[in-house]
Protein backbone atom coordinates (compact mmCIF):
# COMPACT_ATOMS: atom_id res chain seq x y z
CA UNK A 1 0.00 0.00 0.00
CA UNK A 2 1.59 3.20 -1.17
CA UNK A 3 -1.14 5.78 -0.78
CA UNK A 4 -4.46 6.64 0.77
CA UNK A 5 -6.02 6.43 -2.72
CA UNK A 6 -4.99 2.77 -3.02
CA UNK A 7 -6.52 2.05 0.36
CA UNK A 8 -9.77 3.78 -0.64
CA UNK A 9 -9.95 1.76 -3.88
CA UNK A 10 -9.37 -1.46 -1.94
CA UNK A 11 -12.11 -0.52 0.52
CA UNK A 12 -14.59 0.29 -2.28
CA UNK A 13 -13.89 -3.02 -4.01
CA UNK A 14 -14.35 -4.94 -0.75
CA UNK A 15 -17.66 -3.16 -0.09
CA UNK A 16 -18.90 -4.01 -3.61
CA UNK A 17 -18.02 -7.66 -3.04
CA UNK A 18 -19.90 -7.69 0.27
CA UNK A 19 -22.93 -6.09 -1.38
CA UNK A 20 -22.94 -8.82 -4.04
CA UNK A 21 -23.34 -11.37 -1.25
CA UNK A 22 -26.38 -9.66 0.28
CA UNK A 23 -29.06 -12.37 0.42
CA UNK A 24 -31.97 -9.88 0.64
CA UNK A 25 -31.86 -9.26 -3.11
CA UNK A 26 -34.42 -10.49 -5.66
CA UNK A 27 -32.24 -13.04 -7.44
CA UNK A 28 -29.75 -15.27 -5.65
CA UNK A 29 -27.03 -17.16 -7.52
CA UNK A 30 -25.54 -19.99 -5.43
CA UNK A 31 -22.28 -21.64 -6.49
CA UNK A 32 -21.31 -25.01 -4.98
CA UNK A 33 -17.88 -24.56 -3.43
CA UNK A 34 -17.23 -27.86 -1.66
CA UNK A 35 -13.99 -29.66 -2.51
CA UNK A 36 -15.68 -31.46 -5.41
CA UNK A 37 -16.84 -28.17 -6.93
CA UNK A 38 -13.54 -26.41 -6.37
CA UNK A 39 -11.59 -29.25 -8.00
CA UNK A 40 -13.97 -29.06 -11.00
CA UNK A 41 -13.40 -25.31 -11.45
CA UNK A 42 -15.98 -23.60 -9.23
CA UNK A 43 -13.59 -20.85 -8.11
CA UNK A 44 -13.42 -19.37 -11.61
CA UNK A 45 -17.19 -19.84 -11.99
CA UNK A 46 -17.82 -17.86 -8.79
CA UNK A 47 -15.34 -15.15 -9.80
CA UNK A 48 -16.88 -14.81 -13.25
CA UNK A 49 -20.40 -14.48 -11.79
CA UNK A 50 -19.20 -11.78 -9.39
CA UNK A 51 -17.41 -9.94 -12.21
CA UNK A 52 -20.30 -10.16 -14.69
CA UNK A 53 -22.93 -9.08 -12.15
CA UNK A 54 -20.73 -6.16 -11.03
CA UNK A 55 -19.91 -5.17 -14.62
CA UNK A 56 -23.63 -5.00 -15.43
CA UNK A 57 -24.36 -3.20 -12.14
CA UNK A 58 -27.10 -5.72 -11.30
CA UNK A 59 -28.14 -4.48 -7.88
CA UNK A 60 -30.97 -7.04 -7.58
CA UNK A 61 -28.61 -10.06 -7.80
CA UNK A 62 -26.58 -11.63 -5.00
CA UNK A 63 -23.83 -14.15 -5.67
CA UNK A 64 -23.09 -16.51 -2.79
CA UNK A 65 -21.34 -19.79 -2.22
CA UNK A 66 -22.46 -22.95 -0.50
CA UNK A 67 -21.01 -26.32 0.40
CA UNK A 68 -21.80 -29.59 -1.28
CA UNK A 69 -25.02 -29.57 -3.32
CA UNK A 70 -24.96 -33.37 -3.52
CA UNK A 71 -24.34 -34.09 -7.19
CA UNK A 72 -20.53 -34.19 -7.31
CA UNK A 73 -20.31 -35.69 -10.80
CA UNK A 74 -22.17 -32.64 -12.20
CA UNK A 75 -19.86 -29.98 -10.69
CA UNK A 76 -19.43 -27.07 -11.00
CA UNK A 77 -23.09 -26.57 -10.06
CA UNK A 78 -24.93 -23.25 -9.90
CA UNK A 79 -28.44 -22.73 -8.56
CA UNK A 80 -30.48 -19.64 -9.39
CA UNK A 81 -33.32 -18.61 -7.08
CA UNK A 82 -35.83 -15.93 -8.08
CA UNK A 83 -39.02 -14.84 -6.31
CA UNK A 84 -42.13 -16.83 -7.29
CA UNK A 85 -40.13 -19.11 -9.61
CA UNK A 86 -38.74 -22.62 -9.35
CA UNK A 87 -35.07 -23.01 -8.58
CA UNK A 88 -32.95 -23.54 -11.70
CA UNK A 89 -29.93 -25.85 -11.39
CA UNK A 90 -27.12 -25.44 -13.90
CA UNK A 91 -24.47 -28.17 -14.19
CA UNK A 92 -20.96 -28.56 -15.66
CA UNK A 93 -20.57 -24.77 -15.64
CA UNK A 94 -17.46 -22.89 -16.74
CA UNK A 95 -16.67 -19.20 -17.15
CA UNK A 96 -17.98 -19.00 -20.72
CA UNK A 97 -21.27 -20.62 -19.70
CA UNK A 98 -21.53 -18.14 -16.82
CA UNK A 99 -21.47 -15.24 -19.29
CA UNK A 100 -24.35 -16.77 -21.24
CA UNK A 101 -26.33 -17.50 -18.05
CA UNK A 102 -25.92 -13.89 -16.91
CA UNK A 103 -26.91 -12.49 -20.32
CA UNK A 104 -29.82 -14.83 -20.94
CA UNK A 105 -31.19 -15.85 -17.54
CA UNK A 106 -30.33 -12.99 -15.21
CA UNK A 107 -30.77 -10.15 -17.71
CA UNK A 108 -33.46 -11.47 -20.07
CA UNK A 109 -35.23 -14.00 -17.82
CA UNK A 110 -34.67 -16.88 -20.28
CA UNK A 111 -33.38 -20.10 -18.72
CA UNK A 112 -30.41 -21.57 -20.60
CA UNK A 113 -31.91 -25.05 -20.74
CA UNK A 114 -28.92 -26.73 -22.38
CA UNK A 115 -26.92 -26.15 -19.18
CA UNK A 116 -29.59 -27.35 -16.75
CA UNK A 117 -29.68 -30.65 -14.90
CA UNK A 118 -31.24 -33.35 -17.04
CA UNK A 119 -30.44 -31.59 -20.30
CA UNK A 120 -28.12 -34.33 -21.54
CA UNK A 121 -24.89 -32.81 -20.18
Amino acid sequence: MKSLEELKKLREEALRNVQLRDTDKDIRVVVGMATCGISAGARSVLSTFVDEVAKRNMKNVSVVQTGCIGMCTLEPIVEVYAPDKEKVTYVHIDSEKVKKIVAEHLVNDRIVTEYTVGSGE
